[in-house]
């Protein structure tokens, strides 16, 4: 005769483990993304208030403001 053995309650504990460890990590990543967007829009913000002589020292075209400000967040695709 076959006997089972019940493992729910290790496994419930592994699985609270799991998800644990998964909401740690989402909530890291909500944290870079905050950061990293708030590194965009202050980057935006102080290339938007030059003058284009000196967006032109740095060498940076207006039309690349957006493109500069997530390079510097390390939001580039």
């Amino acid at each position: 005769m076959a006997t089972a053995t019940h493992r729910n309650q290790p496994l419930a504990q592994g699985f609270g483990t799991y998800l644990s460890i998964r909401f740690q990590h989402l909530g890291a990543a909500l944290k870079l993304a905050q950061r990293r967007r708030a590194v965009y829009r202050r980057t935006v913000n102080e290339l938007v208030g030059l003058t284009d002589r000196e967006l032109a020292d740095l060498g940076i075209p207006r039309a690349h403001i957006r493109r500069v400000a997530s390079e510097a967040a390390g939001m580039e695709n």
